[in-house]
């Protein structure tokens, strides 16, 4: 995948500012990113590449289950998450293309540590993700895709934030 220079700059300001978006818990504003038929997931660790209409995914949101995720991540009954943890993220070689018709192919890693009751927990892995240009962040988030790069979830045994 080749990135021009400006291009690539655009979309990692971009995902700068979603990640901060994620880390300050302002989800509602996180969600803004996305456009109404878009998809998040996050594929089994045992089928990293899997295809969402034919595998398990961990998470295979909708624009619909995305908004449920983000109203109960925002609760007091999300348990997992009442108080929320403390999460970092550090993104890294990020490399973007023109998809055609306004849409930016982009791939990224990231490490994702989630602190919460004296027990750091640390995600690594690799965005895919599908943009279009425009909206007030510069671009607007079709697909977005979070490959972890772990055999299993072990020690974790859960994800209840975002990655």
């Amino acid at each position: 995948m080749s990135s021009s220079p400006d291009l690539r700059a655009a979309v990692e300001e971009f995902l700068y500012h979603e990640a901060d978006l994620l880390d300050t818990w302002r989800l509602d504003e996180w969600l803004a990113l996305f456009t109404d038929e878009c998809s998040y997931l996050i594929p089994a660790t045992d089928r990293p590449d899997g295809d969402p209409f034919r595998d398990l995914f961990l998470v295979q949101d909708d624009r619909f289950l995305l908004e449920q995720r983000v109203e109960s991540l925002m609760t007091k009954t999300a348990w997992a998450e009442s108080p929320h943890s403390t999460t970092r993220r550090l993104i890294g070689n990020v490399r973007a293309a023109d998809a055609g018709d306004g849409a930016v192919a982009v791939q990224a890693n990231f490490i994702v540590t989630r602190a919460r009751q004296s027990t750091v927990d640390t995600y690594p892995g690799r965005y895919e993700m599908l943009l279009e240009r425009g909206g007030p962040a510069g671009f607007r988030i079709r697909m977005r895709k979070a490959v972890l790069a772990l055999e299993e979830l072990r020690p974790h045994g859960r994800i209840s934030i975002i990655l």
